[in-house]
């Protein structure tokens, strides 16, 4: 028994003695270090508080109304220094403004354990608006994350309120589009107006794949104060509303969007027709915004109808779709309306990501260009909208965009056996070059292939730096339609560059060289000139430029592998075999501006009167093997016409932020075949047109 009772009170001793020298004390400022263990932890609680409340500057974008709680997690290391780990805050000034706090504070005692120093961890919330937190202390406000409570951890608390402060806290708004990853809407107008900002001598800017981003664009030219420079002085909401700003505006820390009625709303009389009026009666809604820094979206939706010109309306019947009434050019497939109208509905929209500096992603409905000019023979927005995926690399002096876009044949000849439309696809690659502070070159490529029972989306298209050309080499000939090209760009001066693009569809050197104008030489090329601040007058833009397309270029012998979509050229307006030679001026002076166009040109186009049913090479959509030679093939060829199209517009702008624009314009059109067919007609018109227009995109009525 005495044995027994000599180890029971020995085993006391050391559990008295273990309680006594292992134990854990809590980090220690100098002010706490007379106090006792037990009042050491409210001692450092106290601490903190009066340091938050002596240092923290409250943001000034949460001084006025609001009310939130910000949960840091922080811990004080084996040396005694503080470190944040984790900040939750609505705003991220907020989360600054913690960081900056904690880094003042001084470097203390470590915390210990059997007197040996470790790492700490706590929490705390800090109110706001800033509050003195220390009379609250001994309720233990920090709390150790080591602890075993029940209780709930400062972060679980903050998390109860998250959905509270999750509102809609708004701040002024600040014009977030013109800095954002937006597209700047693709009009020539509104382009001549930041041109020649762009294509000064020096810049690192890419200017042929369009429509460009604001973001880009933001380097070179100040929006905000063009659009400040257009503002009226208007205090009343109504005021406000319809001259200066989006109807609605909405901006809060993370997120913005704007929203604007789409009108065009046009009235105008054609000589040449036979019915009393022209008209185009569009109303829509467009929706614009982003979701923080690199993430943007865009939708338009449009319900129209329309009576054009009489030799527009002739046109849009001619390549219409099947079973409909027409197709409106750049718009898409149209029913009738009423007497020889068109109703013709039309959505447009876009998500746009950029990851990173270098890329710019996009997968939307709508159209791309290519090119310096006013043509594009590479891709041009002349084509109603179709679905597309874009990607933009920007790296070094180099600018690469690939676009995958999915196409459709509306004709009757090519639809499915259960009536659907023919999907066709087509991919491109274009490489622009900065190779001087002068100098620009470009390189295209693309491709187009259709769906069949074998065949849907090839993926060998999806690899962003292989060559089409070989692809569809080892695919077969009859698999794709390939074309390549090559621009180039030359600033002479601050105020003037040169440009030209060279498309190639199919060449044969030996045909060259042997002088018989061989149809195998399919090429088109274009030389133009740009003139800025033009005789010294400031805005007033100056371009002329000339275009030349052999015949059949872009088309090809299997029927669905032209370079079309909805019956209308993915290229040039006009197709291929032709000349024409475009001037073009644009002033501005404040909300006021005037455009003026002369176009002259020359086409082949064909007969089709039962008796000669060749292909001369100006359609794209008729085969190249019905053509009635192999050697001897010229520009004009054919049915030749000659045309004088002339148009003269002046406006002003009513609303800069939505592009709401009053205009009148007056068009003179001289179209002469040498034979009228059942679709080329002789005409001589003039068109009076006065209109309200939401300027988005462009409209191309120089058929």
């Amino acid at each position: 028994m005495k044995l027994y009772g000599l180890l029971l009170l020995t085993l006391c001793s050391l559990s008295s003695l273990a309680q006594s020298q292992f134990y854990e004390k809590p980090p220690v400022f100098p002010e706490c270090e007379n106090e006792s263990i037990e009042n050491i932890k409210t001692c450092f609680d106290n601490q903190i508080f009066s340091h938050i409340f002596k240092t923290f500057q409250v943001p000034d974008i949460v001084k006025d109304d609001y009310e939130g709680d910000v949960a840091v997690l922080f811990e004080v290391d084996k040396e005694g220094d503080f470190r944040v780990i984790y900040v939750d805050a609505i705003y991220d000034e907020l989360k600054d403004e913690v960081k900056n706090v904690f880094s003042k504070l001084p470097k203390i005692q470590p915390a210990t354990y059997n007197g040996n120093p470790i790492f700490k961890q706590y929490s705390v919330v800090i109110k706001i608006p800033l509050q003195d937190q220390t009379i609250s202390a001994k309720s233990t406000s920090v709390d150790s994350v080591n602890g075993k409570s029940n209780a709930l951890t400062a972060l679980e608390k903050a998390a109860k309120t998250e959905y509270d402060s999750v509102g809609f806290k708004l701040v002024p708004y600040t014009q977030k589009e013109l800095t954002s990853e937006l597209n700047i809407p693709f009009t020539h107008s509104y382009y001549s107006r930041f041109d020649k900002s762009i294509n000064l001598v020096g810049t690192n800017a890419h200017t042929a794949s369009k429509p460009l981003l604001y973001s880009d664009v933001a380097n070179y030219y100040d929006f905000k104060s063009e659009k400040e420079a257009q503002l009226k002085d208007k205090s009343s909401l109504l005021g406000r509303k319809l001259w200066n700003e989006h109807l609605v505006r909405v901006q809060s820390k993370h997120y913005w969007f704007t929203v604007d009625p789409i009108f065009d709303f046009e009235v105008g009389k054609d000589t040449e027709a036979d019915f009393s009026s022209t008209y185009n009666n569009t109303r829509g809604i467009y929706i614009q915004g982003g979701l923080g820094k690199k993430f943007n979206f865009f939708t338009a939706v449009y319900e129209s109808q329309g009576r054009f010109a009489q030799y527009y309306n002739q046109y849009a019947i001619s390549i219409k779709a099947a079973d409909e009434a027409g197709v409106v050019p750049g718009r898409g497939i149209a029913k009738a309306f009423k007497d020889r109208g068109f109703d013709y509905p039309v959505a447009e929209a876009y998500v746009s990501y950029s990851p990173a500096k270098f890329f710019n992603v996009q997968l939307g409905h709508g159209k791309n260009f290519i090119g310096d000019g006013y043509r594009s023979l590479f891709t041009s927005d002349v084509v109603s909208p179709s679905t597309y995926f874009k990607l933009n690399t920007n790296f070094w002096k180099i600018k690469y965009t690939n676009t995958w876009m999915w196409l459709r044949d509306v004709r009757p000849e090519v639809r499915d056996d259960d009536g659907a439309y023919l999907s066709k696809y087509m991919a491109t690659h274009f490489l622009s070059w900065n190779a001087t502070k002068r100098l620009n070159i470009g390189f295209f490529e693309s491709v187009i292939w259709a769906k069949t029972e074998n065949r849907s989306f090839d993926i060998n298209y999806i690899n962003p730096i292989i060559f089409y050309r070989a692809i569809e080499f080892e695919t077969g000939q009859d698999a794709g339609n390939a074309i390549l090209g090559m621009s180039a760009k030359y600033k002479i001066s601050d105020k003037v560059n040169v440009y030209g693009q060279f498309v190639l569809d199919e060449f044969s050197t030996s045909d060259v060289t042997g002088g018989e104008k061989s149809w195998k030489n399919k090429y088109g090329y274009q030389l133009g000139v740009k003139y800025y601040d033009a005789f010294k007058l400031k805005n007033l833009y100056l371009q002329a430029e000339y275009n030349r397309i052999r015949p059949y270029t872009y088309s090809h012998n299997t029927i669905a592998l032209n370079y079309g979509h909805a019956n209308q050229s993915m290229a040039h307006l006009w197709g291929a075999n032709l000349s024409e030679v475009v001037l073009i001026g644009h002033y501005h002076y404040k909300r006021w501006f005037a455009n003026a166009k002369v176009i002259f040109g020359e086409r082949g186009l064909d007969f089709n009167d039962g008796s000669d049913n060749y292909s001369y090479g100006g359609d794209i959509f008729q085969s190249y093997d019905d053509r009635p030679s192999d050697t001897g093939i010229v520009v004009g060829q054919g049915n030749k016409a000659t045309s004088l199209f002339a148009n003269l517009q002046a406006g002003y702008v009513v609303n800069p932020s939505s592009n709401l624009q009053l205009f009148a314009d007056v068009t003179f059109r001289n179209f002469n075949p040498d034979a009228q067919t059942s679709i080329t007609f002789e005409s001589n018109t003039v068109w009076f047109n006065l209109g309200l227009r939401t300027s988005l995109f462009n409209w191309y009525f120089d058929l």
